[in-house]
This record gives structure tokens, sequence and C-alpha cells, in this order.
């Protein structure tokens, strides 16, 4: 895609893989987060919030979403990308940080 085809989330989503790119990085971040050696108890915690993904029955009647955690958690999943040298999903967190949120 040239520089003028990038799509431009101020003008329009479309083009942009918001939900899909969402759920490809909540599964580059499972792989660390499941692995007991690296949670701890804000990951184990934001874990529970996962599950609550899509079901406001058990979030007060709030519908969250993968994208939603990602922006309001972005700069805890790039720390724990960074320490653990996740450079794919680095790369994807960066994208979707300038696509979606």
């Amino acid at each position: 895609m040239g520089q003028e085809e990038k799509p431009d989330r101020y003008v329009s989503f479309r083009g942009i893989e918001g939900e899909s790119n969402s759920r490809e990085l909540v599964t580059l971040l499972r792989r660390h987060i499941d692995d007991p050696a690296k949670s701890n108890r804000f990951w184990e915690q934001f874990k529970e919030k996962l599950a609550r993904v899509g079901q406001p029955d058990g979030n007060s009647g709030r519908r969250l979403d993968e994208l939603f955690l990602i922006h309001s958690y972005i700069n805890n999943l790039r720390e724990l990308f960074e320490k653990y040298d996740d450079l794919p999903a680095l790369a994807l967190l960066e994208q979707i940080e300038e696509e979606s949120c």
C-alpha cells in the first residue's frame, strides 16, 4: 500500500482490520501471560477482563472488546513485549496504536 493509500482512521476505519488485529495481539499476549513464570497479579486480573470480552452480563452491562483493553493498557502491553523482546507483538501493537487507538 503506497503512502497515499494508507488508511486514515480519522477519515474512515475502512481498510483497517482493528478487530482481527486486536484478537491476534491478544493471542500473542497470551503466549506470555499464560506462562506462570511470566505472569503476576496484574496479568491474572487482565485475563479475567479478557474472559468478560463480549459478555456485558458479566461486566455490569458494559461490553468490553479486545481493542478497548489494548487501548486501556497499551503501556503495560508494550512493557511486557519489550521485556521479552517480542518484536512481532511490538510491531502489531504499534500498528494497532497508529490505526485504531
